[in-house]
């Protein structure tokens, strides 16, 4: 995949379930600061092009990107407008350095939830046709329907979907962002309230606030600004059906078809063999393994031997999910994709500390998003030993 595209500066804000008396701009602000500090880059002179990632019904404004230019440096500049998951923001301006249109450019996404007041209505109108919203059912309805149908396809059980919810959370110990670690053990998530059938409280991520900005450069600006670039190898970018009665239940439809991009990309022929790591969606707990499946790592079957066996934790055969994901850190809405990267890139670098997986030289990281469309995002990202150097 060439022109080669480097992520070369990271920076994050709040990751907690509420961040009192501070605003969404100050959550930005902050995490700005630490990506150019990290890329060593100054925004007003040295950053081409931005990408702000957000969604008007969650911010409760319209035409939210005229609102982002202050706290990320990008007063009279450039600023492109992705109303999707932070993930789909990454490969846009990946897009941007590739097409020779900038040679850096920083992405924002971020998840101020916690000023929402009424996040069930505001999903049940913008859902509209996704969700049919006469019938009157919500997001987590629609999730319990996917979770049956994905474990009598497979044949995997809900005693599979609360091991990894035990995993995340107790990954999450070792994260000191996370906003949910804990100590939670298989038989906790099997006690815990049902709120759709399968699906059970302790599996639904919770709400969390925070912000993720990054730093993409092309390779010459790369090799200048850092002596530890992290490597995009391939992305890949989906939809699916977005009417429950023509989707395909129980598949992760959208993230197959994305990783067959990024696979391509990236010459990545047996992702079970040459990736080390991934961060995946776990908004939902069996989420994780219906991406993983699709993802082209483990089939159903493969998957319930790899959890029983520890595979799938830090250390193992490969760690999923080493941050915590969105069980352990919390759901950040629109942010997600860019924390899934931000912890690629940690680990890539060699900077996860207690949750560092062992010779990690190549990542995946992906996105799904449901609210309100269906899609799809997958990267590939490496260090230089993964790259070829």
């Amino acid at each position: 995949m060439e022109p080669r595209v480097a992520v070369v500066g990271i920076g994050h804000a709040g990751f907690a379930p509420i961040t009192a008396g501070v605003s969404y701009k100050e959550l930005m602000f902050e995490a700005a600061q630490r990506a150019y500090f990290d890329a060593g880059v100054d925004p007003r002179t040295g950053v081409d092009s931005f990408v702000c990632c957000s969604e008007d019904f969650l911010e409760g404004t319209s035409i939210f990107d005229e609102y982002v230019p202050d706290q990320l440096g990008a007063v009279q500049r450039p600023v492109q407008t992705v109303a999707g998951d932070g993930l789909f923001g990454f490969v846009t301006a990946l897009m941007l350095i590739r097409s020779g249109i900038a040679s850096v450019v920083a992405v924002e996404a971020h998840s101020k939830v916690s000023d929402v007041r009424s996040l069930g209505a505001i999903e049940a109108f913008a859902l509209d046709p996704v969700l049919n919203r006469p019938l009157g059912i919500s997001t987590l309805n629609v999730a319990g329907l996917e979770m049956n149908a994905f474990l009598e396809r497979t044949g995997l059980s809900e005693e599979h979907c609360a091991m990894v919810a035990s995993k995340n959370r107790t990954n999450a110990l070792d994260n000191p962002r996370a906003a949910y670690p804990a100590h939670l053990s298989v038989e906790d998530v099997d006690d815990s309230t049902p709120v759709s059938w399968p699906l059970r409280d302790l599996e639904v991520a919770r709400r969390a606030d925070g912000c993720v900005v990054m730093v993409l450069a092309s390779e010459e600006r790369a090799r200048q600004l850092t002596e530890a670039p992290v490597w995009i190898l391939g992305a890949g970018w989906a939809s699916s059906s977005p009417s429950l009665e023509s989707r395909l239940w129980g598949h992760a439809e959208s993230t197959t078809r994305a990783a067959e991009m990024a696979y391509r990309l990236a010459d990545v022929g047996d992702p079970a063999e040459e990736i080390d790591l991934a961060e995946v969606d776990d908004v939902y707990a069996f989420r994780e393994l219906e991406h993983l499946e699709a993802l082209g790592i483990a089939t159903g079957p493969e998957l319930a031997s790899l959890l029983e066996a520890g595979d799938l934790d830090i250390g193992g055969e490969m760690s999923v999910n080493a941050s915590g994901g969105s069980i352990g850190q919390g759901n950040l809405f629109e942010a997600n994709g860019l924390v899934r990267v931000l912890e690629c890139v940690e680990q890539l670098r060699g900077e996860a500390g207690e949750r560092q997986v062992d010779e990690a030289y190549v990542a995946v990281a992906q996105s799904a998003r449901q609210v309100p469309s269906t899609s799809s995002a997958v990267v590939i990202l490496a260090n230089d030993a993964g790259a070829g150097g």
